[in-house]
């Protein structure tokens, strides 16, 4: 799946703009201007602002943060069909909400947010809503105040033969988020892409400033709710900035890491994986391709669910997975206890769909909509 090839003409750290497909000829809506009021908590040199041209004739201004402030504007403006409720991105000085109509989709948390000063983290999405406009995330929970809602990351974080902090507990680690860029690719379609860079204080320069060590382009893409269904998908590419960087999941046999939905998980809550139904271990467990996870999320007497849909181009496909029935994560665990490295020239891309939905689907269900996942005309709407 390709959301879009970044730019050569952009500032070290930042990939460039989505724009025109040619698959289908066709090019972005944009929203109106989004404007962020946040902190700014890194002394990393940002780029100067520019103006870059995405294909297709649509201008966007991209303004890093700095001094406290980050401004992303768009030149356009593109009306959804009136006939159907819009998708809209409402920004504020935390994050970007995300709308069908009145009712709430997503929450993305731009902005570091942290607990009495602890568990710091940015770059990450909740609250997520179920079809019923139910939160189904949860952020700092009393088990585990380090899970937050859809997130990735990872204990270990190499540089050469150090190990810098660690981002899977959100310490001595930071991500920041420089640019949120937000189209509408289609109607029925909204993207965020995100542009974030990985530092650590246990990384710095002779000035004692943080180094950049990984730059991350993440495009989190929301689509309009179908009969009984939601996707949402996520595209994360993760580059090195510094040589003999690696990643890893947790040192020991869970290995665990990755792309994690942290949910809410009421009694009787049950797994069913391209091999059929599933019980939780200690350790990772093999599911195939996707996870369906199905309780009674609600007061509604039906239950509902979220599937996690990998796809085959992942590294490691099909990988292990982490689940518990009760007070944790559901991880589709990569790489796994042993770190593999980042190259410096090209990234390293991990692409997950997310299905919100009514009722107790099939497996047959479950198999063709990881098969429209994977289509090529998933890629380019």
């Amino acid at each position: 799946m390709d959301y879009g090839k970044p730019r050569d003409t952009t500032p070290a750290g930042h990939h460039g703009s989505p724009g025109y497909s040619s698959q289908t000829g066709k090019r972005p809506a944009v929203l109106r201007t989004l404007t962020f009021r946040g902190h700014h908590t890194e002394s990393l040199p940002a780029p100067s602002a520019h103006l870059s041209l995405v294909r297709g004739a649509v201008a966007m201004i991209r303004i890093p943060i700095l001094a406290g402030i980050l401004v992303l504007g768009t030149v356009g403006h593109a009306t959804p069909d009136d006939r159907v409720a819009p998708l809209t991105a409402n920004a504020n000085d935390q994050g970007i909400e995300v709308r069908e109509g009145k009712q709430p989709v997503l929450f993305y948390q731009r902005t570091p947010k942290s607990q009495e000063g602890k568990f710091q983290r940015a770059h990450y999405v909740h609250p997520l809503y179920d079809l019923d406009g139910n939160v189904l995330t949860e952020d700092f929970p009393a088990d585990h105040p380090h899970h937050r809602g859809i997130f990735w990351a990872w204990h270990q974080v190499w540089l050469g033969d150090r190990k810098l902090g660690d981002p899977w507990l959100a310490s001595d680690f930071s991500w920041q988020v420089y640019t949120v860029e937000t189209t509408l690719p289609n109607p029925d379609l909204l993207q965020l892409r995100c542009f974030v860079t990985w530092t650590s204080p246990q990384a710095v320069d002779a000035l004692s400033a943080r180094l950049p060590l990984v730059r991350e382009t993440t495009t989190i893409r929301i689509h309009r709710a179908g009969p009984g269904h939601r996707n949402v998908d996520f595209r994360i590419e993760l580059q090195a900035l510094q040589a003999k960087m690696r990643i890893g999941g947790s040192e020991d046999a869970k290995g665990y890491g990755g792309f994690s939905p942290r949910i809410r998980l009421p009694e009787g809550i049950r797994f069913r994986g391209e091999t059929g139904l599933v019980e939780p271990q200690r350790t990772a467990v093999q599911g195939g391709a996707w996870m369906d996870i199905v309780g009674h999320f609600s007061e509604q007497s039906d239950p509902s669910g979220l599937a996690i849909l990998c796809h085959p181009d992942n590294p490691g496909f099909p990988q292990g997975w982490i689940l518990r029935s009760s007070g944790s994560m559901q991880n589709a665990a990569y790489p796994g206890q042993h770190p593999v490295p980042l190259s410096l020239k090209s990234p390293l891309v991990l692409s997950y769909r997310l299905v919100l939905h009514r009722g107790e689907p099939e497996p047959s269900v479950l198999a063709r909509w990881h098969q429209d996942f994977t289509s090529p005309s998933a890629a380019s709407p």
